[in-house]
């Protein structure tokens, strides 16, 4: 609470010598000049607008988290509660616990552990190869030469292009009498045919695996070449002074200044390699002979086309568990380098 002071009132004639008010105006007074009258006190401002600036930051992310509540919380949730149930699509009885049954279900399904190897299949040779090529192309890009404007757009724009439309460009390439069995004829002189990639078990998932990293390289690209902006080009320079050469310069500088460039090209790639999808439904629809089926197509085949919405639940769930455990794992083994 403030205390409001009133000064004496001075005599008839003024002030006498050596009284209160000669001695407020003095220099160390407060009431000198540029000080606040005695009796008045300065509110701060500052709480004011950092309460306001509070309030508007929450009203900017208020959409934000509303909309991840209900569009990845909510489904969690829901996926959780559904994969102990027998729940369906379209059923006229509701859903009852049925506890463990469909992860029992889950375990000794051989369709399941099937597409659980198609994954690590794919991810196995996914996770380096798009890496390494990635990496390359940023290495040139980097490399100060003409005409890296134009090749960063070329390599980065199946990123942009939609995986429905990049998929269906690859479907009639792969067909029978498509563009690489055109050029396979053609170079060879019609001595060799081409196989019927997608129809054909042993071609099926490799052909997916070389139109998947087409379309990813360049968005990896774009995240390697970001990291090799991060080091400072003075280390570059003065090994160069030094007579190192270009590889021992990748070793000793490049190398260990991508860490943590690393890891996320690592989580990022695994992550999607893990969570195929698209490719599959538009391209071979898991076929033939399931040889390209994988997890989450098995989890949306289970859950749409036979309606068993608890064991498509269920599917998620375990998908689930092991993406977050192989995360975990990733993360420890590069938690120094980072």
């Amino acid at each position: 609470m403030t205390t409001i002071t009133r000064s004496r009132p001075s005599g008839a004639g003024g002030s006498a010598p050596g009284s209160g008010a000669d001695e407020g105006s003095g220099p160390g007074s407060p009431s000198g000049p540029g000080r606040a009258p005695a009796g008045r006190t300065t509110r701060p401002r500052r709480p004011r607008a950092h309460a306001h600036e509070q309030r508007a930051g929450w009203a900017m992310l208020g959409p934000g988290m509303i909309l991840l509540g209900l569009f990845v919380l909510v489904p969690a949730v829901l996926a959780f509660v559904l994969a102990f149930t027998n729940a369906r699509l379209i059923s006229p009885y509701p859903a009852t616990f049925v506890g463990l049954d469909n992860l029992t279900r889950l375990l000794a399904d051989d369709t399941f552990w099937h597409a659980l190897r198609n994954v690590a299949f794919f991810a196995v040779v996914v996770v380096p190869v798009q890496a390494g090529l990635a990496l390359g192309l940023a290495l040139l890009i980097d490399a100060k030469v003409k005409g890296t404007t134009f090749f960063r757009t070329v390599y980065f724009l199946p990123v942009v292009t939609s995986m429905v439309v990049v998929s269906l460009l690859w479907l009639f390439m792969y067909r029978p009498d498509g563009l690489i069995n055109v050029l396979i004829s053609r170079v060879t002189g019609g001595a060799v045919q081409g196989p019927d990639w997608l129809g054909d078990p042993t071609t099926a998932m490799p052909a997916i695996i070389l139109m998947s990293v087409w379309q990813g390289v360049g968005f990896h690209m774009v995240i390697w070449l970001s990291g090799l902006q991060t080091i400072p080009p003075d280390l570059h320079e003065a090994a160069g002074l030094d007579g190192v050469t270009r590889w021992q310069r990748f070793r000793y500088i490049t190398w260990p200044g991508l860490a943590a460039t690393r890891s996320l090209i690592l989580v990022t790639i695994t992550i999607q390699a893990l969570s195929l999808f698209t490719q599959i439904s538009v391209m071979t629809q898991g076929g033939p002979l399931d040889s390209t089926t994988t997890v989450v197509y098995e989890a949306v085949r289970s859950g749409f086309a036979q309606q068993q919405t608890g064991y498509a639940s269920a599917i998620s769930l375990v998908f689930f568990v092991i993406v977050l455990a192989i995360s975990a794992v990733q993360r420890f083994i590069t938690r120094e380098r980072d």
